[in-house]
C-alpha cells in the first residue's frame, strides 16, 4: 500500500483504512466570526477501503454470486460498526480508471460522517413530502409502475429490481431498489441478501456485455441515516452512474 503498509494475507472481502481519507475522525467546535457569512464548522469522519476479495482480477461481473454475497455481507457489518459512532455511512463504488479510480483491482469504500450530504438531504425531504401527501413510500410505489410497465426494467429477480430511471440524465443509468419497503442495508432479510448478490451479478454483467469490456461506473447506495427513527418514508436504493459517453466526432 501507499506508505508502506502492507495487508495481511485474506480470503474473501477485506476492510482497511483508507491510505488518503476524505474524512478523518476528530474533536472540535463551529469556529466563531465577526460576520455570520464567515463560519466554519468541522466535520468528522472515516473512510475506508474494501477489496472484493482476494483476486484482484475479479470485478464485481466476474465474481461468482457467491463472492458477491460475502460483499454484501461485509456491507451490512461495517454499517452496524460504523452507525454506533457516525449519522451516516455511504457505501459505493468507481469502477475504472474513467471514473478517477486511482487503483485498478476491484475496489469500493466505506466513508461515515456526522453529517447528511446534500444529496441525501434532498431525497429525504422530498420522499418525507410524498408521504405525508399520499400516505405511500414514494419509490415503492415507484417500483410498482415500473413493474406493471416493464419498458424501463434492465433485470428484475425475486425481491429486487433494476431500472433505467424515468428521470435519469446520463447514458446508461438505473437504479437498483428491493420490492418490499426497507429502510437500511442492514433490515434486508437473508433471501433478500441472496436475490442481492444474483442481481449485483446480473446488472454489472450486461453493464459489461454493452461494448463486451470491464465497463466504468459510480455505483452508490441511499438509504435513511441512521440516527433516524422517524424515516418511514425511506426506501433502500443504489444508483449507477456510468460515465457521460462523448462522441469521437
Amino acid at each position: 500500500r501507499i506508505g508502506g503498509e502492507t495487508n495481511p494475507k485474506y480470503r474473501g472481502p477485506h476492510v482497511f483504512p483508507n491510505d488518503f481519507p476524505a474524512l478523518l475522525p476528530g474533536t472540535g467546535s463551529q469556529t466563531s466570526a465577526d460576520n455570520p457569512l464567515f463560519v466554519a464548522a468541522p466535520v468528522h469522519g472515516t473512510a475506508k477501503v474494501i477489496c472484493f476479495s482476494e483476486r484482484h482480477d475479479l470485478s464485481m461481473a466476474r465474481l461468482p454470486v457467491s463472492g458477491i454475497r460475502k460483499v454484501v455481507d461485509t456491507w451490512i457489518e461495517q454499517t452496524e460498526i460504523l452507525a454506533e459512532e457516525y449519522r451516516w455511512v455511504a457505501i459505493f463504488e468507481n469502477k475504472g480508471e474513467a471514473m478517477g479510480c486511482s487503483n485498478p483491482h476491484p475496489h469500493g469504500q466505506i466513508w461515515a460522517s456526522d453529517f447528511l450530504p446534500n444529496e441525501i438531504v434532498a431525497e429525504d425531504k422530498t420522499q418525507a413530502t410524498y408521504l405525508k401527501q399520499h400516505g405511500r413510500v414514494l419509490l415503492l410505489d415507484y417500483v410498482q409502475e415500473e413493474i406493471e410497465r416493464q419498458n424501463r426494467v434492465v433485470v428484475e429477480n425475486e425481491t429486487w429490481i433494476a431500472v433505467v430511471p424515468y428521470w435519469a440524465v446520463w447514458p446508461f443509468e438505473t437504479l437498483l431498489l428491493p420490492k418490499r419497503h426497507v429502510r437500511q442495508m442492514r433490515d434486508l432479510t437473508a433471501s433478500e441478501k441472496a436475490d442481492l448478490a444474483d442481481i449485483l451479478k446480473r446488472l454489472t454483467t450486461r453493464y459489461d456485455n454493452l461494448f463486451e469490456t470491464d465497463f466504468p461506473y459510480s455505483m452508490g447506495w441511499h438509504g435513511a441515516p441512521l440516527t433516524d427513527n422517524s424515516s418511514e418514508h425511506w426506501q433502500l436504493h443504489a444508483h449507477f452512474y456510468p460515465p457521460l459517453l462523448r462522441s469521437s466526432t
